[in-house]
């Protein structure tokens, strides 16, 4: 009889069963959930030249079990011989409260290896989990090449279009799509963080119209990585497998050692691509966040773009003036602050405070900012060290190198090896002694260059280098989590280099981007959010023009955008005038009224920034009031003209937004509008854009009237 196990998760079901004379497990069902029985997987006829594992939806191939469709496990045992087969030995159905977790066990046929497959799924939220443990038990080294953390089956009758996001620096999160009917597709990074190319989330839908729903996988690890979509002849499956690097990779298994993969992620919505996001999100506020209150989700101002490297107590005091007076919560000090940083060939390294630009030490700034009614915040940039720099001077075997030619200068710095314990040791004490030592509540981790020339000279394990760098930079952030859990700590690298489910799980905040103009602002968003939330997104208002869209905005339209998550602000703030500093206080205290809804709500989007005009709808809030809002953008720069104002040849119309998550027997009050209708009415006929909050950009409210109905 077969063996089979069905997880559930809120509004999915995830079903798999033994297979193959009990030598896999097979993906049996994963959709909506089944009330009803759910057949274990069969296996069809069988095509020439593939074996039945080769068609069979297995959660985790290894060579020597699959032998032409892609695997997630290479090994290499030595004397020629690669592979494993495998059977089952033990399993076990976990459970503690809403969560429940499968653990299958199995050996390999020599009895030198065990592989423990997990599958864990929750009854708060709609995402699986998934990792695996391989553990030698033998006498000899096994070198893994390939060790991903699982493969994903999902339904692709006439094919899969792939959703991914995609980018350079400054361009990051970008959306993409293709149409794979045959063939594999391949994204990733090789630089020692996730990097920002590539995402490790996609989303994939069938290419046949009458198909439903959608399918959501992302990886939670923040070092180098590898996801592919494989579709095969023959089949209506494909095949979404993610895990560590296997380019830059390699797992030296030695005789005892067990190695646990990041675990993967998954998701399915019947509402498509819009629901696989709104899934992602409830995830990530519920499960990852360690919190949903304000204080972990401020409002910061961030000196760097008013003052660069030029810092100094005099000049940052002046700025927090009027930081606070627009209603900031915390004031960053950003880049220049510490010792030989007079740009960003020195000083890297030195984390002890500049005594000509603070000459009473940062104890004065952090002070003054204090007695101003805001928190005190640092950038730091730990990993990082320049050649002119007492640490680099004192330790130049501590950076990643090659033996046989020059370290690789990128950005006049070098990349210190977080594999060795003496480097994370150091690491460890430098940031206990700075938190310790000042009043510092708001840390902005930073990291702006890849990792070149990974690997240690003469460690047979250098090829794990990726992974220990990674694991590493974890280690720091629990250690700050744990030691100083009054500190929020925002991670940046380069802007978007480092965002994925395990980095939103140890930090509170996230930099998504270098690209602070508006307009590009707005786009990089719009694909962040598919796979990202809103409270993790810090998003400044800097006034620049953007790379892509230099075209100007008004001073309004940049705060909406930042309202599409954790609003900041980052501009040169002795340039504004008093309206400037009026209209900015406004945006803020309305920010902060909103946030729970903005940062928490589900959000639903009206089409993309190149439809005019462009929306986000905020619902179903944590406060449930029952409050609704629409941040609105004239995305293309041509607001038509008022009612009657002859354009051309013709007579313009005013714009109108139709909310798509009222309630439609509940009545609302269109704030400032004086308009109250029914849910229904409003989302039938639209609601009129009165670009009241700026010109190009408008925030509408929609109030429930006490009482219900209307």
């Amino acid at each position: 009889m077969t063996r089979q196990w069905r997880l559930q998760t809120a509004h999915t079901t995830y079903a798999v069963s033994l297979a193959l004379d009990d030598s896999v497990l097979v993906s049996d069902y994963w959709g909506p959930t089944a009330d009803g029985p759910v057949g274990p997987w069969r296996p069809a006829v069988l095509p020439p030249f593939e074996t039945v594992a080769d068609v069979a939806p297995v959660e985790y191939a290894t060579d020597g079990t699959r032998h032409v469709h892609q695997c997630e496990m290479h090994l290499v045992r030595g004397d020629g011989w690669f592979g494993a087969g495998w059977a089952h030995v033990a399993d076990e159905l976990r459970r503690e409260g809403d969560r429940v977790e499968l653990v299958v066990t199995f050996d390999d046929h020599a009895g030198a290896l065990r592989l423990v497959q997990h599958i864990r799924a929750c009854a708060d939220h709609d995402v699986v989990e998934r990792w695996i443990e391989i553990t030698n038990r033998g006498t000899t080294t096994v070198h893994l090449d390939r060790v991903f953390s699982g493969g994903w089956t999902v339904p692709g009758r006439g094919g899969v279009r792939v959703r991914y996001l995609a980018g350079a620096w400054g361009q990051e999160f970008r959306e993409h799509q293709l149409d794979l009917t045959l063939g594999s597709f391949a994204i990733g990074s090789r630089q020692g963080v996730t990097g920002h190319l590539f995402a490790p989330a996609v989303t994939i839908t069938p290419i046949a119209a009458d198909a439903p729903g959608a399918w959501g996988v992302q990886l939670a690890w923040t070092g180098s990585w590898r996801a592919l979509v494989e579709a095969v002849p023959h089949g209506d499956r494909a095949r979404i497998s993610m895990g560590v690097d296997d380019d830059t990779v390699t797992v030296v298994l030695d005789p005892g050692r067990t190695f646990v993969t990041p675990a993967t992620l998954g998701v399915y919505s019947a509402d498509g691509v819009d629901g696989v996001a709104r899934a992602w999100h409830h995830y990530q506020r519920h499960t990852l966040a360690r919190s949903t209150d304000p204080y972990h989700h401020p409002v910061v101002y961030n000196s760097w773009f008013a003052t660069e490297f030029d810092v100094d107590v005099t000049q940052q005091l002046a700025l927090a003036d009027i930081a606070a007076g627009v209603g900031a919560e915390v004031f960053v000090l950003d880049d220049g602050w510490f010792a030989g940083r007079k740009d960003d060939t020195g000083g890297l390294g030195d984390w002890r405070v500049d005594d000509e630009k603070f000459p009473h030490g940062l104890e004065e700034l952090a002070a003054g900012v204090i007695d101003r009614g805001m928190r005190f915040g640092l950038w730091i940039e730990p990993e990082m060290v320049n050649p002119d720099s007492d640490l680099f001077r004192r330790h130049p075997d501590w950076i990643y190198r090659a033996p046989d030619r020059r370290p690789v200068l990128s950005r006049h710095q070098f990349v210190l090896d977080l594999g060795r314990p003496e480097v994370r040791h150091w690491l460890a004490g430098m940031l206990r002694d700075l938190l310790s030592r000042y009043p510092i509540t708001y840390l902005k981790w930073d990291m702006n260059r890849p990792i070149t020339d990974g690997g240690r000279p003469g460690d047979p394990r250098g090829g794990e280098w990726p992974l220990q760098h990674a694991a590493g930079f974890h280690q720091l952030l629990r250690l700050l989590r744990e030691e100083f859990p009054q500190v929020t700590v925002e991670v940046c690298a380069g802007g978007g280099g480092r965002v994925d489910a395990a980095v939103l799980g140890l930090s509170d905040l996230v930099w998504p981007t270098d690209e602070v103009g508006a307009r590009d602002l707005l786009e990089i968003q719009h694909g962040f959010l598919r796979a990202f939330p809103p409270h993790i997104m810090n998003s400044l208002v800097t006034g620049l023009p953007g790379m892509r869209h230099p075209a100007p905005v008004s001073f309004g339209y940049g705060f909406v955008v930042g309202m599409s998550g954790v609003l900041g602000v980052g501009a040169d703030l002795l340039s504004w005038d008093a309206e400037q500093r009026r209209q900015a206080a406004a945006f803020v205290a309305l920010y902060r009224e909103l946030r729970p809804l903005l940062q928490f709500g589900e959000l639903t989007v009206h089409g993309t920034p190149a439809d005019h005009p462009y929306a986000r709808e905020y619902s179903d809030g944590p406060d449930a009031d029952g409050r609704v809002c629409l941040l609105v953008w004239d995305t293309a720069g041509r607001r038509p003209a008022d009612p009657g104002q002859v354009g051309g040849n013709q007579i313009h119309q005013r714009w109108r937004v139709y909310p798509k998550r009222l309630d439609p027997g509940r009545s609302y009050v269109v704030r400032g509008t004086g308009l109250t209708a029914p849910g229904a009415v409003l989302a039938a006929r639209g609601v009129e854009i009165g670009w009241s909050h700026a010109p190009d950009a408008d925030v509408l409210v929609f109030d429930p009237v006490p009482g219900g109905a209307g």
